[in-house]
């Protein structure tokens, strides 16, 4: 039964996407067919988990806060639909495990790097993501989303109006660290990540990383 979740949710979701909204996905051609991948992507939506996961033709997982979880029901859909809970409000040593062990797999895991949602503009990036590419040296793809700004209700996946854009780039690696990186090393490579999404955007999306592409 687990088995049939993701692949019903996306049928709908695709179906919602195309009735009430003007869905469209660029770079397609991108994704690795195989092999562990670490998606990052900036984040407007409650709903942009359920348009990556339409918009990828890969299967997904990623974090999801662990305030979600509050019942067996929404406990069991979450998990089949490929979340995983996160305390964000620390170092959750279980979620980081688990991700790391997804990438080990050969799974693809979908990361925030900004680590909660803006309101359209970028914010600064947590080092998180960094550290986990570090760790696992998996290839990257950076994702950049626009349209889903408005759409800030988990609700709207059933009403996605708008014109919804997936603008998935080319994949790319962190360089090689001898040692441990200090933070001056970490906050260079989160800025490198951010700038990968950065290029994906229209610069009204652009926030505090608009002056990497000026």
């Amino acid at each position: 039964m687990i088995d049939v979740v993701y692949p019903v949710c996306n049928f709908l979701q695709k179906g919602t996407l195309r009735l009430f909204g003007d869905w469209k996905v660029t770079g397609a051609e991108n994704i690795p067919p195989m092999g562990p991948l670490v998606i990052v992507s900036n984040h407007m939506s409650n709903m942009d988990p359920s348009l990556l996961a339409c918009s990828i033709s890969r299967r997904i997982r990623f974090l999801a806060k662990d305030n979600l979880f509050g019942s067996r029901p929404m406990d069991w859909f979450l998990k089949s639909y490929g979340a995983f809970p996160v305390n964000r409000e620390g170092v959750d040593v279980t979620a980081y495990r688990w991700t790391i062990d997804q990438i080990k797999n050969d799974g693809v895991i979908v990361l925030f790097p900004e680590g909660t949602r803006s309101r359209g503009e970028l914010i600064q990036a947590k080092a998180g993501v960094a550290n986990l590419v570090l760790r696992t040296k998996a290839p990257i793809l950076p994702v950049g989303i626009t349209g889903t700004e408005n759409l800030r209700s988990v609700l709207r996946v059933f009403n996605p109006t708008g014109n919804i854009r997936v603008n998935i780039g080319q994949v790319f690696s962190l360089p090689d660290i001898d040692g441990r990186p200090g933070k001056d090393v970490m906050e260079s490579l989160t800025t490198m990540i951010m700038h990968r999404i950065t290029e994906l955007l229209p610069e009204k999306y652009h926030g505090v990383y608009r002056q990497a592409t000026e």
